[in-house]
């Protein structure tokens, strides 16, 4: 009798214990995730004169910017960067887009934007991003362009989960750069899953955001050669584990004169998107956690939301 007692005593306390250790998880869960915050990102009266000037040159009515105008702040009130989203507005405009026409390609840009605030929100609860690292906003938008690009929120937390180098926790330009340069290896038809392994391994070797980016438009470059053959993410990734840096993995295969099919489509990439005015990763380089920028010379103007395109 004595003995059910302490039977029932003991498994009492167990699941005392485990639903103490569910409610403190769910704490720390909540904790985390308020300590990325929402700050909100004005539509600067810059960005707004501009915004009216364009339109009115280009004839169009005040209501039609407005809506506009209005999307973009209540964008900027839930803490999502306004500047790409100005940015979008201005280039429609500028090359005589009718507001219309304009709006979804903005809805589009705001909703890669929520996106990619919930993955690094995740990512930073979960201990698998450092907040403290990188820049917020830079990360967002590479996450966000990355979404316009192809990539989905689940690739890129799977990406989050293998990417971190021996437990450590990655910045979020890391994540961000991580991220696109999955998108542009997505562009060449070459599976995700093997695309994300092989950047992966890279963030794990320490690559800089801008070595990823600079990895992904090589493989891109090669496309037809992965597409036929003759050359493997597997092969590329096993490099990249026994040290090889970015700019030594397909010299081999440049000097034999492969993979040149596909330099007029790189040139061509480069060349779309040559006019995006925005920040490069060379101001960047200096710091491995912080070099994240824009440019993956693969990048639009909007610096956001892969709507480019669209315009």
């Amino acid at each position: 009798m004595d003995s059910d007692k302490q039977t029932a005593s003991w498994s009492f306390i167990k699941t005392m214990y485990k639903r103490i250790d569910i409610h403190m998880w769910l704490l720390c869960l909540a904790l985390s995730l308020a300590a990325v915050p929402a700050l909100a990102e004005p539509l600067s009266v810059q960005d707004r004169e501009a915004i009216n000037r364009l339109s009115t040159a280009r004839g169009h009515s005040a209501e039609e910017v407005n809506q506009l105008l209005n999307q973009v702040s209540r964008a900027g009130e839930r803490g999502l960067p306004t500047e790409a989203l100005a940015n979008k507005v201005k280039e429609g405009l500028a090359k005589g887009v009718e507001p219309r026409r304009i709006d979804p390609v903005l809805k589009q840009m705001v909703g890669n934007f929520e996106s990619a605030r919930e993955v690094l929100q995740e990512s930073v609860a979960k201990g698998m991003v450092d907040q403290d690292q990188g820049n917020r906003q830079r990360a967002m938008e590479s996450l966000a362009e990355a979404f316009g690009r192809g990539a989905t929120a689940d690739e890129v937390r799977d990406l989050a989960r293998s990417g971190q180098h021996q437990g450590q926790r990655m910045s979020q330009d890391m994540l961000g750069g991580g991220a696109k340069s999955l998108a542009v290896i997505k562009e060449a038809m070459i599976p995700s899953k093997d695309g994300a392994a092989v950047v992966a391994e890279g963030m794990r070797q320490g690559f800089r955001p801008a070595e990823l980016a600079d990895l992904a438009r090589e493989i891109k470059r090669h496309g037809q050669d992965f597409r036929e053959g003759r050359l493997t993410t597997e092969s590329i990734r096993d490099q990249i584990s026994r040290g090889e840096r970015g700019d030594r993995l397909f010299r081999d295969q440049d000097h034999s004169g492969s993979g040149g099919r596909d330099r007029g489509g790189d040139r061509m990439d480069r060349g779309k998107d040559s006019d995006r005015g925005g920040r490069d990763d060379r101001s960047d380089r200096s710091d491995r956690g912080d070099g994240g920028g824009r440019d993956d010379r693969g990048d639009r103007s909007d610096g956001g939301g892969g709507s480019g395109r669209d315009h």
